[in-house]
């Protein structure tokens, strides 16, 4: 789960509903200044467990570099509602969710579409490219601390634990027990911060979690099947990864012939840890990819 140290938007930043073809999805949407011609779009998608305010510290520096980015909550995820049903939350869901989010993103803000997803949601953005009409709508994927099929064998086992723990427990009662787990859990922790924190987890619907939560534990390896579409893409992660070890992205990144960029000292969250140079990784690539 990615911890947040501040959930305070940027001014350059504004909480919305986006209205598609499959439904209204909650969403942070921050700008250029204004009268500044976007030099094109962004759609960010949280992983298991996350939100679109992951991507708090990014929306400014992503910003002011001249991008209309979109963060958003998929079905199910916090502030956007879903059905109370496991099949509702099928990859295949996830992904045509995703196409008609940059449809309508399209239809808002001119110029080249890029589109990345962190953690599980690199594999629904993944989904997405490969379920897409090809050329797929994008002119970029970006994956970050995402590897090429499941999670890796320590995170299988608590991921495990908490798919069944969601069909038998009820949610309050598992936030608890994964506090309680928690080493990072510190009494100085910003309470605003903790309340955030315990809101979003409630707000998940369990359904979504338990679904999703199978998926990273039985991912295929699509990679080749990725590498064909031809799509410029970034593989960037933090230097360390409990989930996806970084050898297994480094590997994903030659299979792809994409570019590689790896974020010193930042873990599993290099967009909340180090944003300012995630951020200027982000826009070197995309401005080689539009």
């Amino acid at each position: 789960m990615s911890r947040l140290s501040d959930i305070v938007l940027p001014t350059e930043a504004k909480a919305r509903q986006l209205v598609t073809d499959r439904g209204t999805f909650a969403a942070l949407d921050a700008a250029p200044g204004p009268g500044t011609l976007p030099l094109g779009s962004a759609l960010l998608l949280p992983g298991f467990t996350g939100s679109k305010e992951d991507f708090i510290p990014l929306l400014a520096p992503l910003a002011r570099a001249g991008f209309r980015v979109l963060a958003v909550d998929g079905r199910g995820q916090h502030e956007t509602d879903g059905p109370r049903a496991v099949s509702a939350y099928a990859q295949a869901e996830l992904a045509g969710d995703v196409r008609a989010q940059a449809a309508a993103i399209a239809a808002e803000v001119p110029g080249p579409a890029h589109l990345l997803g962190h953690s599980f949601g690199g594999l629904v953005a993944r989904a997405a490219v490969l379920s897409s009409a090809q050329p797929p709508p994008w002119a970029s994927l970006t994956l970050m601390n995402v590897g090429p099929a499941v999670v890796d064998a320590p995170q299988q086992g608590r991921t495990r634990m908490l798919v069944d723990a969601l069909s038998t427990t009820d949610m309050a009662s598992i936030w608890e027990a994964m506090r309680a787990l928690d080493p990072r859990t510190t009494p100085d922790e910003d309470p605003e911060v903790a309340a955030f924190m315990r809101r979003r987890w409630l707000n998940h619907v369990p359904e979504q979690l338990i679904a999703t939560g199978e998926q990273l534990l039985n991912e295929p390896d699509r990679v080749a099947e990725l590498a064909r579409v031809g799509l410029p893409t970034l593989v960037i992660s933090g230097a360390e990864d409990p989930t996806w070890p970084v050898p297994w992205q480094d590997d994903m990144a030659r299979r792809l012939g994409a570019r590689r960029v790896v974020i010193a000292n930042a873990g599993h969250s290099p967009n909340i840890s180090h944003p300012v140079e995630t951020a200027r990784a982000l826009v070197d690539f995309w401005a080689s990819a539009g």
